[in-house]
């Protein structure tokens, strides 16, 4: 492939090579530009950006001016089809105005640029900068140790602090970075080698784009890099006199974090902006809002953002109804003697095996070597075994065998086992065997679910009355219930034990189970595995089983980026993940050239056949490398291997730093040190990201830094950013990578051809191949991996992308409630939506009398149509009528209701005692009631009407919010049950698209109609003066937050069945602050009509209280 690929590029050429070329014009321009800033004065200088302003501000004058004249004509107006109209106008002019800004930035982009440049040339030349002070200097100058004032004149440092650090500004921006400032203006993604200055980069785009006044966001990999960004390139902006802030600095929902979206400039965390997006909206009121439109963002290190956390849902959520309930501790002591017994039978197996095989029967050899692999594949005498020669291939061939004819012959091999692991899908699998074993001591079926279809059929052939019926029914499910839980917990352990092993998945950290990301090694604290895997792990390692959560609001990184209006990244490696950030995000990459030439020498693997041969060889060489005065970096793949060289060093006495998920609060000491001569650094990958290791003359001199990989990565990306630390900037350097036949990536996806060739050369102990073909091998094995990895997310964003579209929806209606200018439209929309729903159910069957019935219990209105008409009209005809009626009706009761509160907020505005500002004024429909929270001064100049849109506004939210976190529980139900389809060969996906559709329809008709009902029943009730309340300043018991995140493991299968559900999941945890009523439990109801009441177990109301015909009483 990579043949015909440089015949191609030799005739077509190279995409990034046209691309950078065709930008040159404009790197000319710059170029033409920079000559004549460099005559200007300081205040000169500064003034240029005024002028860009107040040219973009001109080119949209025209487009300004009629939107503003739209939304003054809209207020006046009452008829809501017109509304509709100019709001749908005023949505074409704003998105007209966006594309004349875009195109008169790219105007402006030389010159912009070019002031940029000139901006950080002068900083580096001058240790202060003297300008006249304007007020946005006199504001700094309170706040920015940079900034001091001089009389009329202010005095800029070129010395300031970076997240601790102090810094003097030593950079001007390379052609070469010019061009990747640019690429990142068009919205594509720059892949600049390491040490290339992508901060400095941002610094372009953010300064042109920020002109605009609708706000940038630079999104980090985590917060100290938001932090240390923000404050190292802020003055090049505030010189300009834009403002700049980080998030991650204020708490959320504070009047800082607030603010620091309404700079111009915003650095932030991806999971904080996200997190700030769902908080937004479960907010109440519009001054609780912190972000602005989704205008533009860079991604720094966008393919460690978009594709090693695109599996990761944002979610708020709050606690399940008893989710600290779960049997894990009680069969935990039966799944560990079903592994214990299962290892046993896994060494016998291999032990049986090594003897055929070792006689030559290879059939039967291989049978149980088969078998020893499926029942424990991580067992490491087996590992060991298959690097001899001809054992992989005699287990790949045994196994195809096996395999052929969709598994037909596996349970032969399978009927031996407890449990069967499926390592490269991740999966583990009950056998009719382990199922015995695990019920020895209860019912046969403890662990068997019933067969509903037959188990119904069974309870209705024997003829009970209703009541009995019910009650077998109601215990049917229940078992159901109980029995599937049980499985699901058994499954998990399951996992737990024999997929996730301690100090490589995870460790344990203050008694708590902390994940340990497998692209950096670094700690993600708070995430947690998803599907209750993660109580499995607590409960194997003996810690504190946390309880289980439902989701309340939720949206994954992928959707919340794809919500921008323009979008870039920059990383040092994206290339090889092209094809799914063009497919998922429309995100070209392109490839900068480098400011030097790289100098860094990429060998050819080392590939040995056992991991001991490989590691000793690592440990001879670092040795060799830190003694000839070379700072040596070794990149380990988990805590467990790094820490292993690292006992194997201490025996060496070579001395060395270790850097892993465990030491991560060293990591800046650590790094520092790393680029001195003969210091060894042993490092998960974490080292990777955001850091540069800066070399001495002397260092350089004796080679460079020398990069050790000791297994390569199932992702290509990886194994290039460890490269990428040697080589910054033409520095001189090395990386060699170590592989052996027993890594997992080898084992699991290497071809059969590397064991075939090391076999063939006959090599002996600690010999090794290295060979460009050997390298290729592995890299193809990386591949897929990387195809197997993309199927998962891409099929996740699929089932995504149901709730996006959802989401979208109930979002705008609470957008639209919040504010309050389009929920006249809003509302509108809903009362012809109940006026249709209604008509439909009962014009089909003729029922005037459920039609009429209806009328009464949503609109409280009498049939504007005789029973003679309701059988002639058609459904159009009929919802027309009763719509026009309804609204009618509705407009004059809110006419009312305002006409009969003014007089008592003109009693309490007009009371020179009362100095309230807000009021809460009492609504009751009665059944229910909802305070409202008013303007008092509003109130009284709209003569009570701002009191009814406030009503309006309240009702809709509160509505909308309960009904929404109810259907999201739902989802997550569904989004479980329809993996079960997968066995009746459907493909899950389709039939969740199906259900997904079903259950969000009958939520917004619930909404509607609930809406719709509150509306036109709610009233104010006699209410005198005095008891008018002031709306106090409440702190709302909505938010007792806890940060975490549900994590899922690569999984082959996920892409197939199970792995839609397997999401990483960040959760904010909300405390219920009501008491749960369960479902035996007695209450009283009450009958609205007669004002009957009754008292009956909660599971038999449920039905009635549905119909909306009875209430729950509180007694």
């Amino acid at each position: 492939m990579s043949f015909i690929n440089s015949i191609i590029k030799a005739f077509v050429g190279d995409k990034s090579d046209k691309d950078v070329k065709a930008l040159q014009p404009y790197l000319n321009k710059i170029k033409t530009f920079e000559s004549n800033l460099i005559t200007l004065s300081h205040d000169e200088l500064r003034a240029r950006t005024y002028f860009f302003k107040d040219q973009l501000k001109h080119a949209r004058a025209g487009v300004d001016a009629k939107i503003s004249a739209l939304q003054q004509e809209v207020e006046g107006i009452e008829d809501i089809d017109k509304k509709e109209d100019i709001y749908n106008a005023i949505d074409a002019l704003e998105k007209e105005a966006y594309d004349i800004s875009e195109k008169t930035l790219l105007e402006i982009l030389p010159e912009a640029f070019a002031v940029v440049k000139e901006t950080a040339r002068r900083f580096k030349d001058n240790s202060e900068i003297i300008v006249t002070a304007t007020a946005k200097d006199r504001e700094f100058s309170g706040t920015k140790s940079y900034v001091s004032l001089d009389g009329d004149n202010a005095i800029w440092k070129n010395k300031w602090n970076a997240a601790g650090k102090e810094i003097t500004w030593d950079m001007i921006h390379y052609d070469v970075q010019l061009i990747g400032g640019m690429v990142l203006h068009m919205g594509k993604i720059a892949e600049m080698q390491t040490g290339e200055g992508k901060t400095l980069v941002a610094t372009l785009p953010l300064y042109l784009n920020a002109l605009t006044g609708n706000g940038v966001h630079l999104v980090t990999v985590n917060d100290y890099l938001a932090k240390r960004d923000s404050t190292w390139k802020a003055p090049l902006f505030e010189f300009h006199g834009m403002t700049v802030d980080c998030i991650d600095n204020h708490q959320p929902n504070s009047d800082e974090r607030r603010k620091a979206y309404e700079a111009d400039i915003t650095y932030g965390t991806n999971n904080e902006f996200g997190f700030d997006y769902l908080r937004d909206n479960m907010a109440h009121s519009p001054n609780d809002l912190v972000q602005r439109k989704h205008n533009y963002a860079i991604v720094d290190e966008v393919d460690s953002v978009l594709i090693d956390d695109a599996r990761t849902p944002l979610i708020i959520s709050g606690p399940v109804p008893q989710g600290d309930r779960h049997e894990f501790n009680e069969l935990k002591p039966k799944i560990e003697n079903l592994v214990s017994l299962q290892r046993q039978l896994a060494n016998g197996f291999l032990a049986e095996a090594k003897k055929l095989i070792k006689e030559g029967n290879t059939k039967e050899g291989g049978f149980l070597l088969l078998r020893a692999y499926r029942s424990l594949p991580k067992n490491k005498a087996l590992i060991k075994f298959l690097s001899e020669e001809g054992i992989k291939q005699l287990l790949q061939k045994t196994e195809n065998q096996y395999m052929q004819d969709n598994n037909r012959e596996m349970h032969k091999i399978d009927e031996a086992l407890y449990f069967v692991i499926e390592e490269k899908n991740n999966q583990v699998e009950l056998t009719d065997n382990g199922i015995k074993f695990l019920s020895g001591d209860t019912d046969a079926d403890f662990f068997v679910l019933p067969d509903i279809g037959t188990e119904i059929a069974t309870i209705e052939k024997k003829k009970l009355d209703k009541d009995a019926e019910a009650e077998e029914k109601e215990k049917l499910f229940q078992d159901f219930a109980i029995k599937s839980e049980r499985i699901h917990t058994l499954t998990q352990l399951l996992k737990a034990y024999s997929l996730f092993e301690k100090d490589v998945e995870y460790v344990i950290m203050d008694n708590k189970i902390m994940i340990v990301d497998e692209q950096t090694g670094r700690i993600m604290d708070g995430r947690r595995y998803s599907d209750g895997l993660h109580q499995a792990i607590e409960a194997k390692e003996n810690v504190k089983i946390e309880a289980a959560t439902q989701t309340f609001a939720t949206v994954t990184l992928q959707n919340y980026f794809r919500m921008y209006n323009k979008l870039g990244g920059m990383t040092g490696t994206a290339v090889t993940e092209a094809g799914e950030l063009w497919q998922i995000y429309k995100l070209a990459v392109v490839e900068i050239p480098t400011n030097k030439p790289m100098a860094r020498q990429d060998k050819e693997d080392f590939i040995y056949k056992t991991t001991r041969e490989k590691f000793n060889a690592v440990i001879e060489d670092v040795t060799a490398l830190s003694q000839a005065g070379r700072p040596v970096l070794i990149g380990t793949t988990s805590v467990e291997i790094s820490e292993l060289l690292s006992r194997m060093l201490k025996m060496r006495g070579v001395n060395h730093n270790v850097l892993n998920a465990k030491m991560h609060k060293q990591e800046a000491q650590i790094v520092e040190e790393a680029g001195k001569a003969g210091v060894v650094t042993i490092a998960t990958n974490m080292a990777g990201r955001g850091t540069d290791i800066k070399l001495s003359a002397e260092v350089k001199a004796a080679g460079g830094l020398a990069i050790v990989g000791t297994e390569r990565h199932d992702s290509r990306r990886v194994d290039r950013q460890l490269r990428g630390r040697a080589g910054r900037q033409g520095d001189p350097g090395s990386s060699q990578f170590y592989v052996s036949l027993e890594d997992n990536l080898m084992r699991l996806f290497g071809s059969e051809r590397v064991a075939k060739v090391m076999d063939r050369m006959g090599l002996e102990e600690g010999e090794v191949i290295q060979h460009s073909m050997m390298t290729k091998s592995i890299e193809r094995a990386q591949k897929k991996v990387e195809e197997n990895n993309f199927g998962v997310r891409k099929r996740l964003l699929e089932y995504d992308d149901v709730m996006n579209a959802q989401r979208e929806v109930v979002y705008k209606r609470r957008r639209h409630a919040l504010f309050g200018e389009r929920l006249k439209l809003d509302i509108a929309n809903m009362l012809y939506d109940t006026c249709e729903l209604i008509v439909q159910d009962t014009k089909g069957t003729n029922d005037f009398k459920t039609f009429e019935f209806d009328l009464i219990r949503y609109f409280s209105i009498t049939s504007p149509v005789t029973e003679a008409d309701f059988a002639r009209l058609t459904e159009i005809e009929l919802t027309g009528k009763v719509y026009k009626e309804a609204l009618k009706y509705y407009n004059e009761k809110t006419e009312r209701s305002a006409r009969e509160a003014f007089p008592i907020i003109k009693n309490v505005y007009e009371d020179k005692n009362n100095q309230f500002e807000r009021i809460v004024v009492p609504f009751t429909d009665g059944v229910k009631s909802l305070n409202v929270v008013t303007d008092l001064k509003k109130a009284y100049e709209s003569e009570g009407k701002q009191l009814v849109a406030d009503f309006e506004k309240n009702i809709t939210l509160a509505i909308v919010d309960e009904a929404w976190k109810k259907h999201l529980r739902k989802m997550d139900e569904l989004k479980q049950s329809v993996q079960l389809a997968v066995h009746e060969q459907k493909d899950p996906l389709l039939i969740y698209k199906f259900e997904a559709f079903n259950l969000f329809n009958g939520m917004l008709n619930g909404v509607n109609k609930e809406v719709i009902s509150f509306l036109f029943k709610g009233d104010l009730p006699q209410q005198s003066a005095p008891e008018i309340q002031e709306a106090r300043e409440e702190v709302r018991p909505k938010e007792k937050l806890q940060l975490s995140k549900d994590e899922i493991p690569n999984s082959e299968a996920a892409n197939r069945e199970a792995g839609e559900t397997q999401q990483r999941q960040v959760t904010e945890t909300i405390v219920r602050d009501m008491p749960k009523i369960n479902r035996n439990d007695n209450v009283t109801i009450k009958q609205v009509a007669t004002g009957k009441t009754e008292t009956m177990k909660f599971k038999k109301a449920e039905s009635l209280l549905a119909s909306g015909e009875w209430v729950i009483v509180n007694e």
